[in-house]
């Protein structure tokens, strides 16, 4: 694919979930990988803003009050690295996909958007339900892979699953499906 003819696809960029809570230590008290993900969100980030291509940010509004992502938690504040700006577009959904009880989807088609590329958190939960319906409604989707992360996950047999196993089968399972995968260097190359 050619540099230019990606720009020309105006693409937006959809940040997931890029919130304090999935740096805390005791979130959700096991391990993760990536720990650098944030900061390639917010690079990620700082790339469209000198383009000047559309960027939505969507947040996660736990209606649990004990949730680290709950509205009166600090976990629940955007990440340092992927603050929105206030001409920036903020959606707050209660469920995992971006696109179910926000006007996502509405305002990708009033902003004639065809190309969606996501970046966020969590591979598992959150992202993989945004880029699935993505994919679904017809969007040409990207997902940056070093962009996001898991955590370790118990399994139905009470085993712990380790997140870097979580991470490899979530992507594989969006790969070609729902969306191309691509890491952030094959995106900065795209965007150059």
């Amino acid at each position: 694919m050619e540099n230019k003819s990606f720009i020309n696809k105006n693409p937006a960029l959809l940040l997931v979930d890029v919130q304090k809570a999935f740096l805390e230590k005791d979130y959700p008290g096991i391990k993760r990988n990536n720990y650098d993900a944030e900061f390639i969100c917010g690079k990620t980030l700082t790339e469209w803003r000198k383009l000047k291509l559309p960027i939505i940010h969507v947040r996660h509004s736990s209606t649990n009050k004990k949730s680290k992502l709950h509205k009166s938690k600090p976990g629940f504040e955007f990440n340092d690295y992927a603050k929105p700006l206030n001409n920036e577009i903020v959606l707050t959904k209660k469920v995992n996909s971006a696109f179910i009880g926000t006007r996502l989807e509405e305002l990708l088609i009033n902003l004639k958007i065809k190309t969606l590329v996501i970046v966020g958190m969590t591979t598992n939960h959150c992202l993989s339900s945004t880029v699935r319906m993505s994919g679904n409604l017809g969007f040409e989707t990207y997902l940056v892979s070093d962009s996001t992360a898991c955590f370790n996950t118990k399994g139905i047999d009470g085993k712990m699953i380790d997140c870097d196993l979580i991470y490899e089968s979530s992507i594989a399972s969006l790969n070609e499906e729902f969306a191309t995968i691509i890491n952030s260097i094959e995106l900065f190359a795209l965007l150059k």
